[in-house]
């Protein structure tokens, strides 16, 4: 389970709560106290596409797997995610200090339940996502090895393909 250094640079976002779960990898939250709403991106992992977009056609060249295969396993992880972050859930995140926010401006984040369970690991636990290093995430072997594990024991997209 992921903890926090004190040494760790970023910083650490509580009081807020669940409005949308976007995709299988994006969710929206806001302030329980201001109202103000921020689009969050989960830091260091990636899920399939749930729409036909420039990704999903990257994703269908690298992993030769056809994008209508790609999309049923995006919103297996959506739903998922919504199972697991239903709107008004409380959040709290973290964001490191070398990458805050990605090309289209959402904020880069690993997302922490009440319990103190990372989403973003357990999503990776679970097969339900892969490891995603566009962006510096000091937890990125932690991810790649909770993947490989995942692939070993067949779960979730793994159960279904090989590779994703």
């Amino acid at each position: 389970m992921m903890n926090l250094s004190a040494y760790q640079s970023g910083q650490l976002y509580t009081h807020y709560k669940v409005t949308k779960v976007v995709d299988g990898d994006g969710l929206i939250v806001s302030d329980i106290f201001s109202g103000n709403e921020i689009e969050i991106r989960l830091l260091g992992i990636d899920a399939p596409e749930i729409k036909k977009c420039k990704k999903l056609i990257q994703d269908e060249r690298e992993l030769h797997l056809p994008g209508e295969l790609l999309i049923e396993l995006g919103r297996v992880s959506l739903l998922h995610l919504r199972s697991v972050l239903p709107v008004g859930t409380p959040v709290s995140f973290f964001t490191e200090n070398k990458n805050t926010t990605d090309i289209y401006g959402r904020t880069l984040a690993y997302v922490f339940l009440p319990s103190g369970e990372s989403v973003n690991e357990l999503l990776l636990q679970e097969g339900l996502v892969k490891p995603f290093n566009r962006y510096f995430c000091t937890q990125q072997i932690n991810y790649q090895l909770l993947h490989s594990k995942a692939r070993m024991e067949k779960k979730g997209h793994f159960a279904i393909v090989e590779n994703f």
